[in-house]
């Protein structure tokens, strides 16, 4: 009997630890690349590793510090990351192999959803005389540094208003310098490509004062209508010392994108894990108050993939 009872536990251990092995292989461990460590995607990029791990059964998501959205793109393209969070319009230019890709078209790209606004803002000394994006010809503007995502929002938005960069005494400068030669006199205006508030235009704009340039009207649903990666929005009035009024502008999206690869299963999971959690996201991130369903469906010019649309239809909104 003893020996009976011996046996009977050495299999129901062997099938205890054959079943431990099951679940522990099933653990599904992927890579959310976000961005460096003192910006706004690495954090925010943390948050929603958090929600994916606690609200779905035997996920594991590192969220990994990196360059950003450029470098993320091709860490999905290389199959080294599962996830990334990216400009939608640096994602376009991948995607289809154009400007800052240009003849380097990345696969495996795809869409969850957009999750909050970047916003092009265009800031102008008091003493430039630039009330509007057609006054900047001939005046010295920084459009971020070259090459980069807000270089080609500010080719972009130029040509909505008949301008290239050969119409303006070109800088090619970063938030905080371009901020720095508005103060000091050696720069009209600048285009800077950012969360709003951003840092650097807080700190002109308490120091020195700042204009803000709208881009509305005609030239913004042009702008709109070549680029689909655009949406349109507002600065809001008081946002910076001395800016009373509400600012129309154009704003790109920080997007959560994914291996095409990866099975539908998966991210049906995690895309309806991430919008179905917004409160305890935004409750972990300033910048998850922004996030929703529906704004997440907006400013998409890469295709969703099937997983993520099989959510947004069950949640009602009408995607391919």
């Amino acid at each position: 009997m003893k020996k009976s009872l011996t046996i009977a536990a050495a299999v129901l251990c062997a099938v205890f630890a054959l079943s431990s092995c099951s679940k522990a292989a099933a653990k599904k461990n992927f890579i959310l690349a976000t961005g460096g460590t003192s910006g706004t995607y690495y954090p925010f990029g943390g948050a929603i590793a958090n929600i994916w791990n606690t609200k779905i059964d035997n996920m594991n998501v590192t969220a990994q510090a990196t360059g950003a959205s450029a470098e993320n793109l091709r860490l999905i393209s290389k199959g080294e990351a599962e996830f990334a969070i990216v400009q939608n319009d640096v994602m376009d230019y991948a995607y289809n192999g154009t400007d800052m890709f240009d003849g380097n078209k990345l696969p495996n790209l795809m869409t969850i959803g957009t999750l909050y606004p970047e916003v092009v803002q265009i800031a102008a000394s008091k003493s430039s005389g630039i009330k509007s994006v057609a006054d900047l010809r001939g005046k010295r503007v920084s459009i971020g540094d070259a090459g980069s995502g807000v270089e080609f929002n500010a080719k972009q938005i130029l040509a909505g208003y008949g301008l290239t960069f050969d119409d303006i005494k070109k800088n090619n400068l970063s938030f905080k310098e371009s901020a720095e030669g508005i103060q000091n006199g050696t720069l009209d205006a600048c285009f800077i490509t950012a969360g709003v508030p951003n840092s650097a235009l807080q700190e002109l704009a308490f120091t020195a004062g700042l204009i803000l340039i709208p881009v509305d009207g005609a030239e913004a649903d042009k702008i709109c209508a070549e680029h689909s990666f655009y949406t349109k929005t507002t600065i809001p009035g008081g946002t910076y010392e001395g800016t009373d009024t509400d600012t129309a502008a154009l704003a790109i999206k920080a997007t959560l994108a994914v291996n095409a690869k990866l099975d539908e299963e998966t991210v049906y999971q995690m895309t309806k894990a991430l919008f179905e959690n917004t409160a305890e996201l935004g409750q972990a991130h300033a910048k998850g108050k922004e996030v929703s369903a529906a704004k997440a469906v907006t400013g998409v010019s890469v295709p969703f993939h099937p997983g993520a649309v099989k959510y947004f239809k069950e949640a009602g909104f009408n995607v391919q």
